[in-house]
C-alpha cells in the first residue's frame, strides 16, 4: 500500500474503473451468448430481439470507453451476420 495520498486515491479509482469495465464486458458476453443460443435453437424472432439488446450492451461499453469502437463494430457485425444467415 502506498504512503502518498495521490497514489492511494489512484488505486481506489483504478479499482472502481476495473469493476465498471468488467461489468460492461460481462454484459456483452451474456448478451452475445443469449443471441448465439437463440441462433442454435433456430429461433429467428428471439434472435433478432436479443441482437438489439446485445447491440445496446456493446454501445454502452463503447460510450464508457471500455472497448474500442472498431472492436464493437466487429462484434456487432459478427452477431448480425449470424442472425441474418439464420433468417435467409
Amino acid at each position: 500500500m502506498p504512503n502518498i495520498k495521490a497514489s492511494v486515491k489512484s488505486i481506489k479509482q483504478d479499482a472502481k474503473r476495473r469493476a465498471r469495465n468488467v461489468l460492461a464486458k460481462n454484459n456483452i458476453k451474456k448478451a452475445s451468448k443469449k443471441v448465439l443460443e437463440a441462433i442454435a435453437n433456430n429461433n429467428v424472432t428471439e434472435a433478432k430481439s436479443l441482437l438489439a439488446l446485445a447491440d445496446k450492451a456493446i454501445d454502452k461499453a463503447v460510450s464508457s470507453s471500455t472497448i474500442h469502437r472498431n472492436a464493437a463494430a466487429r462484434k456487432k457485425s459478427k452477431l448480425a451476420k449470424k442472425v441474418n444467415a439464420l433468417g435467409a
